[in-house]
């Protein structure tokens, strides 16, 4: 994400890639407005002509939409906003939806301003903009899977298989077959993954070894204890990718997720459900404060974000497009990691 210009009440920002399309589905909330380029029909120039039916032309203009709600999956290339025209050449009042790619430009208002919450949001997005996405393949004898990480999420991307009741399922495999199963593997793979993109190979057992010098790039192999997703998470949670994935938002979240859970089997210094957070900021015990990136925008939650400076907490918005992020809702949407039991 970079943004471009900042006025109060105001940012125009250009998108680089998927990670700030699910930052700006943060941000584009109702009573908000947004701007770009987008198409309107004209309908003074439908009408007849040559006796035959003339569709009213296309025409490509600035938009503004007060935003009445967005469309978002996370891992798709659109974010879809919805509203009414506020600002345009004509259809004032019509509603109108703006689909936002990578590479648009926008312009985002906020009559009242933008919260210190959103302003740190925008600024995490524009540090790590341009980071690249990390591509990691579990891999067993019979089974292989791709997985994709971005800043804010996991997503599988493919999956080649031998099991389910065919042919090999159950028995030991030949030399020949395993060698075509993974050379199927590696060629596929390395005609999905772009060039440059960091690659970690894991998974138990030894079949990790024998497709590594097949796969093209970059790349480190690890040892897990399973596999499946399971081998992932081991190691986003674990850090056993080192500095290849230390710095997404995904893994720090994790990192700091696994020493809450850590905190709470052992009944540490750790607060959760919002009557005890509460308690713990009224004693200055908050060090983080981990939360859903969309219940932090809740009205019931903003005089705890903002006693957060007051007692030198941190605030860290969290993603819950990954594991770790869903144990996080499981919990309420927030815990906090704290200096002190209270």
């Amino acid at each position: 994400m970079q943004v471009l210009k900042r006025e109060f009440g105001q940012y125009r920002i250009r998108i680089d890639c998927e990670d700030d399309l699910w930052t700006l589905a943060r941000l584009c909330t109702k009573g908000r407005s947004l701007a770009m380029l987008g198409e309107r029909r004209d309908q003074t120039t439908a009408g007849q002509e040559g006796g035959r039916a003339k569709a009213a032309e296309r025409k490509k203009m600035w938009i503004r939409l007060s935003i009445e709600s967005c469309e978002f999956h996370t891992f798709s290339d659109n974010l879809r906003v919805l509203g009414i025209i506020e600002e345009a050449k004509f259809d004032i009042g019509s509603h109108h939806t703006h689909i936002i790619e990578v590479n648009d430009e926008i312009e985002l208002i906020s009559e009242k301003g933008f919260p210190h919450v959103d302003d740190d949001l925008i600024k995490q997005a524009c540090q790590e903009s341009g980071r690249a996405k990390v591509v990691i393949l579990v891999v067993e004898s019979d089974e292989a899977i791709m997985y994709e990480v971005t800043g804010r999420g996991i997503r599988e991307v493919s999956t080649w298989t031998m099991r389910g009741g065919g042919k090999y399922t159950g028995a030991k495999l030949s030399e020949g077959v395993s060698k075509s199963f993974f050379e199927k593997i590696s060629n596929e793979a390395n005609e999905t993954i772009l060039e440059g993109t960091p690659i970690v190979i894991c998974g138990p057992g030894h079949a990790r070894e024998k497709l590594a010098p097949l796969i093209s790039g970059a790349k480190k192999i690890i040892a897990t204890s399973m596999g499946g997703r399971g081998a992932a998470n081991e190691v986003i949670s674990e850090g056993l990718a080192g500095d290849i994935l230390a710095e997404h938002a995904v893994v720090q979240e994790t990192t700091m997720l696994e020493e809450v859970w850590k905190r709470i089997s052992t009944n540490g210094a750790v607060a959760y459900g919002k009557d005890a957070i509460n308690k713990a900021l009224e004693e200055g015990a908050i060090e983080t404060l981990l939360i859903s990136a969309d219940l932090v925008r809740k009205e019931d939650w903003s005089n705890v974000v903002s006693g957060l400076n007051d007692i030198g907490a941190k605030l860290v918005q969290c993603s819950t497009d990954h594991d770790a992020g869903e144990q996080l809702l499981g919990m309420g949407g927030a815990v906090a990691l704290l200096r002190f039991r209270v």
